[in-house]
């Protein structure tokens, strides 16, 4: 095998951790977010409209962090750096 076939396929392998690692992350962000403001509401119900906008907000953020990953891995795959 030449060099050439082994990084585009350590690139491949370390672009499928990524992703599975970026979609894991952001599945336990959702579900941080989401029990503390249902925590949140629970202790004092009269703040849960301010709570269920801050945890919109900030779902909203950990929802872009796959796509923003996402885009990295493809770059990778795609417009490989490391076959110069």
């Amino acid at each position: 095998m030449d060099a050439t076939t082994i990084i585009t396929a350590a690139t491949a392998i370390s672009v499928g951790v990524i992703l599975a690692a970026a979609g894991m992350g952001s599945a336990i962000g959702w579900g941080l977010i989401c029990s503390k403001a249902l925590e949140g509401i629970s202790r004092q119900p009269e703040m849960r409209p301010q709570l269920m906008f801050n945890m919109f907000i900030f779902a909203g953020l950990m929802e872009s962090f796959p796509f923003i990953i996402m885009a990295f891995a493809l770059w990778f795959l795609f417009a490989n750096p490391f076959l110069g």
